[in-house]
């Protein structure tokens, strides 16, 4: 492992700052985080080292001399600087590192320093990996019995638990981003996802399975005691858990294409009625996508449509012998309720953690429809779905229709380009000013003159005068209902 294979590392989103190509040939043994000032006497030789920087004062060249020179004389093989604290890596700590002849990378804010510690490892371990027989960490006989449960396609319950077998009682997780148990050594106990979670705040150790994955279905090797198998054992466990992933990525490929089929097939069912004939068609040919995508014959189903498929593949496999199948953001499952739970609330019990797994700046939203109670209703629990979503927000990213219970909610599935438009065309003579004030709060006061008066500080002749006005130029009259919900809808369309 030499500090240029890290640089190769796209994922990482490093940037060479300094460093010429004979030093960052460097063998690197080792990783040290470190945000002391004065580190020397934590270091080893070869080693890299991490640092956010924290100790770092601007125009103070001489600290940043001292911090360098002791990691020249430990005998560190390269700086990486993170750029979040600072937004940037100081010119002045670039220089002392060219000064003393130590290679500088910059840690781009979005890159944390467990995923480069990780890389280092695994990256490591894959050196290991390729050396004689004799170096590696499991015995012979375990690492041949693995060998052949992967090639017979064992799952990996089976891999788990016979490659931890050899360690005793030891407690051992395969989890996927989101704390979803995937396996556990039989000494394990229960480990629920929101558990899960948390724990990687507790320490222990965690292996990311390097694999074919979404960031809401990873996987992650996690043993909650540091000192209960060796480092090079579990990297080994991981390296074989990686294979099994891989195959496992495949078949998921797999039903992924049958569940899209499905959907194609649902997506191009007439929403207007068809005769009799065309629409019996319809269902039958529904019918047989449905069984091709291993659901169940008969209802009842539904259909949920989400910002992200994997993220609802994910969330869907947190549910206990769930049937469904999974398109590119569409799912439909099967959905009984004499299952004995409700297979919503458990999926909007596990989104936030789904949330915590991709981009916190994505709005990660699911919207479901109402039950069908067979595959002619499918249509219809696809179109309550997708407005269901449009209405999701910060307050319910999981939002069922039937949760729309209120006009602002109903509202809020309307696309954001027919509401400008129809709030424009009824509001629009209007302006921004007092005229439209005195109508939203005549609204508010249930058209009440004394207490829109009472609330704005005028005279009840003010606000009479206001609302004839404001009647003229929208073609209303507020003494009709409709009338008063169209300018309600209106104002809620902004």
């Amino acid at each position: 492992m030499h500090v240029h294979d890290l640089l190769q590392l796209d994922s990482l989103g490093l940037s060479l700052l300094w460093g010429e190509e004979a030093l960052l040939g460097q063998e690197v043994v080792g990783v040290t985080a470190t945000d002391l000032e004065e580190p020397g006497r934590f270091l080893g030789p070869g080693e890299l080292v991490l640092s956010g920087l924290v100790w770092w004062a601007e125009g103070d060249s001489a600290k940043a001399d001292r911090f360098v020179s002791a990691l020249a004389e430990a005998g560190a093989t390269a700086l990486l600087a993170g750029e979040e604290t600072h937004g940037r890596v100081p010119d002045a700590l670039v220089a002392a590192c060219r000064t003393h002849r130590v290679p500088i990378v910059a840690v781009p804010a979005r890159t944390s320093f467990r995923a480069v510690t990780e890389a280092v490892y695994l990256r490591q371990w894959g050196d290991l990996s390729r050396r004689p027989t004799r170096l590696f960490a499991l015995p012979e006989n375990v690492r041949a019995e693995l060998s052949r449960l992967v090639e017979d396609g064992a799952g990996p319950a089976e891999l788990l638990d016979r490659a931890c077998a050899h360690l005793g009682r030891v407690s051992c997780y395969l989890l996927t981003a989101s704390g979803r148990t995937v396996a556990r050594t039989p000494s394990a106990p229960e480990l629920p996802a929101r558990q899960a979670s948390a724990a990687a705040a507790r320490g222990g150790v965690w292996l990311r399975i390097e694999a074919e994955s979404s960031p809401y279905d990873a996987w992650q090797l996690h043993v909650p005691e540091p000192d209960a198998a060796p480092p090079r054992v579990l990297h080994e466990i991981a390296d074989v858990l990686a294979r099994c992933r891989d195959g496992r990525a495949r078949r998921l490929a797999a039903d992924r294409l049958a569940g899209q089929e499905l959907i194609g097939v649902l997506e191009g069912i007439p929403a207007v009625p068809a005769p009799a004939a065309a629409a019996a068609a319809d269902t039958g040919a529904l019918e047989e996508a449905l069984a091709l995508a291993g659901l169940p014959a008969g209802g009842p189903y539904r259909v949920l449509v989400a910002t992200s498929g994997d993220a609802l593949a994910e969330g869907l496999e947190h549910l206990e012998d769930a049937a469904y199948a999974v398109g590119r953001s569409v799912a439909v499952l099967h959905d009984d309720p004499a299952s004995g739970y409700d297979a919503v609330d458990r999926l909007r019990a596990v989104w936030p953690l789904l949330q915590q797994c991709g981009d916190p700046q994505a709005r990660l939203r699911l919207g479901v429809g109402a039950r069908a109670a067979g595959a002619d209703g499918l249509r219809a629990s696809l179109n309550q779905a997708r407005f269901a979503l449009t209405a999701a927000d910060e307050a319910a990213a999981v939002r069922e229709v039937e949760q729309l219970d209120t006009l602002a909610e109903l509202m809020a599935g309307v696309p954001p380009e027919v509401r400008t438009v129809f709030g424009t065309r009824i509001l629009g003579a209007l302006g921004d000013g007092m005229l439209r004030e005195t109508l939203e709060v005549f609204l508010a006061n249930n058209c009440s003159w004394a207490r829109t008066a009472e609330a704005l500080h005028l005279h009840v002749n003010t606000v009479h005068y206001r609302i004839e006005r404001v009647e003229t130029l929208t073609g209303r009259d507020l003494s009709r209902l409709d009338h008063k919900l169209d300018l309600y809808a209106a104002l809620r369309c902004d």
